[in-house]
């Protein structure tokens, strides 16, 4: 099971923590600017407003027929500034200004100001077009409008100022700009709480490491993965490749990666895509431990080990090692057909010796003819025998091992016939030859020895495209076949008699596919099973 590992103190802010700030900081920075730029635009059109408030203001008290009327009469400030007051309190604006043309003024909120001249510009509105502008007065900066009132024959009798000072309008703003500052902190709270919880779940996949931590780790680790000599995968609980390292590769014969663009085939691929075993991949995705057992893929036995990967109590995967066991297994496949070799020669020795003492007996008992026809006998059997099978199979290692397994056949009480001849121009090499002669006698002579007293015989049929051994056991049932084939070429090894498949006939198979033959399993003349490696012409 992986453990936790913490962050060394000293060893600076963990990842989580430094996206947090980052995040953070981002978020305050684009919600604080998106409230000033709409404290700005805000401004701008309250400014904007006022502006046309004020106009408007002005031109409706320009228009009006009582300001005519008083203008005309000889104290004209005594009736106007009362009407600009009044004005002025129900527009809601700072200032009514109303002046002669040459700028002296009829009313103003400080009636101390009535007489005086008007302080600011009014542009074109002596020439009868109205006039705005920002400028700062008697009662401090304001948005002023400056409009022409005119008589009935289109003179220029009078001029309307009227204002707004900046005051009023940044309260104004003041009071609008506040929900907008509310719901930025709102922003900004949600923003930081959402980078809290990313946080924490990069916390939780980073275990609180740092990132030059995390870069030593990935080095150091795929340095080792990549340099140990067993393979080594890793599967997520999906069952998708999450590493693969070199050996792990060159055993299943998977892509490498491509050194020019980075690009990996593997990594990140379902396990049961690439073509290998299904027992070999529900191995690697099973939740149970698997200590060295043999599984076939292409053309090697492997080796593997899986275990199941758990972080605090939660599955992350499986984690499975590969070693290559072919040429062991070769090896041990030879050693254990001269092994048998050597039991038959031991036991022709004590069956010659057994035939020797009864010639001996035969010669003290005086019968010497019989005694001789008795030796005769037996070394005919045994030359017509020899001489069949090294007629058979031309070469020594090969005609040795159906000798030995002829007298191994013998003593277990079964008859091993030998059809045919192998041609010096077969397909198999000698050491094929061996592996596959060995393995399925071996396979046939333990059907035959399971079935009940009877007729038991095994037969190899020799020929140039075909070689074949078949038993006269109980044979296989015909849904079994495939299943049988199956086993020995893609699935799990497992040393079952019963059903004729292990390690030697993964063997055969191996041998099989190096020289293009085709394996076969099916019903033997004899009655029972029969396997045959067959080439094309």
């Amino acid at each position: 099971m992986l453990r936790r590992r913490s962050a060394r103190p000293g060893s600076g802010w963990s990842v989580a923590r430094q996206v947090l700030v980052l995040q953070v900081a981002v978020v305050a920075v684009l919600v604080l600017t998106s409230v000033g730029l709409a404290a700005l635009d805000a401004r701008r059109d309250a400014r904007a407003s006022a502006t046309e408030r004020a106009l408007a203001v002005a031109r409706t008290l320009a228009d009006s027929p009582a300001l005519v009327s008083a203008l005309a009469g000889p104290q004209p400030s005594r009736r106007i500034q009362p009407l600009a007051e009044q004005v002025r309190r129900d527009a809601g604006v700072d200032f009514v200004t109303v002046m002669s043309p040459d700028r002296i003024r009829y009313s103003h909120p400080d009636p101390a100001n009535i007489g005086r001249p008007f302080i600011g510009d009014v542009g074109d509105a002596p020439r009868g077009r109205p006039f705005t502008q920002e400028y700062a007065g008697t009662l401090g900066p304001s948005m002023r409008a400056v409009v022409p009132v005119l008589d009935s024959r289109g003179r220029v009798v009078a001029l309307v100022a009227v204002g707004i000072t900046l005051d009023r309008i940044d309260r104004q703003l003041h009071d609008d700009v506040l929900p907008l500052a509310l719901a930025a902190a709102a922003v900004l709270t949600a923003g930081a709480g959402g980078a809290t919880l990313v946080a924490r779940r990069l916390r939780r996949q980073t275990h609180g490491l740092g990132e030059r931590e995390l870069a030593r780790m990935y080095e150091y680790y795929a340095a080792v993965l990549h340099a140990v000599r067993e393979g080594l995968l890793l599967v997520d609980v999906d069952g998708r490749v999450q590493l693969a390292n070199d050996e792990a590769r060159r055993l299943l014969t998977l892509p490498a990666v491509d050194a020019a663009t980075g690009r990996d085939e593997v990594v990140g691929r379902p396990l049961a895509d690439l073509g290998l075993a299904p027992a070999l991949v529900e191995a690697a995705r099973g939740r149970a431990v698997t200590d060295d057992e043999l599984y076939l893929a292409g053309d090697r036995l492997l080796l593997v080990s899986a275990a199941p990967a758990d972080w605090d109590g939660r599955a992350v995967g499986a984690v499975v090692t590969l070693r290559d066991h072919t040429e062991l297994r070769g090896v041990t496949g030879e050693l254990e057909a001269v092994r048998r070799l050597t039991e038959s020669l031991r036991a022709q020795n004590h069956e010659s010796a057994n035939r020797l003492h009864t010639v001996v007996s035969l010669i003290e008992m005086g019968r010497a003819e019989e005694a001789v026809d008795f030796a005769v006998e037996e070394l005919q059997v045994a030359q017509l025998l020899a001489d069949h099978v090294v007629a058979a199979v031309d070469d020594p290692v090969a005609s040795a091992l159906l000798l030995g397994k002829t007298a191994d056949a013998a003593e277990r009480g079964v008859e091993l016939q030998v059809v045919g001849v192998w041609p010096e121009s077969a397909r198999l090499s000698p050491r094929d030859l061996v592996t596959v002669l060995g393995n399925l006698v071996d396979n046939a002579l333990d059907a035959v020895a399971a079935s009940p007293l009877g007729e038991r015989r095994v037969r190899v049929t020799l020929g140039e495209r075909r070689l074949a051994v078949g038993d006269s056991g109980p044979g296989l049932p015909e849904h079994d076949l495939h299943a049988v084939l199956e086993a020995g070429w893609t699935t799990k090894i497992a040393a079952d008699p019963a059903v004729g498949r292990g390690v030697g006939l993964a063997l055969v198979a191996q041998a099989a596919r190096r020289t293009g033959a085709t394996l076969r399993l099916g019903r033997s003349a004899l009655g029972g099973a029969e396997l045959a490696l067959e080439w094309d012409a």
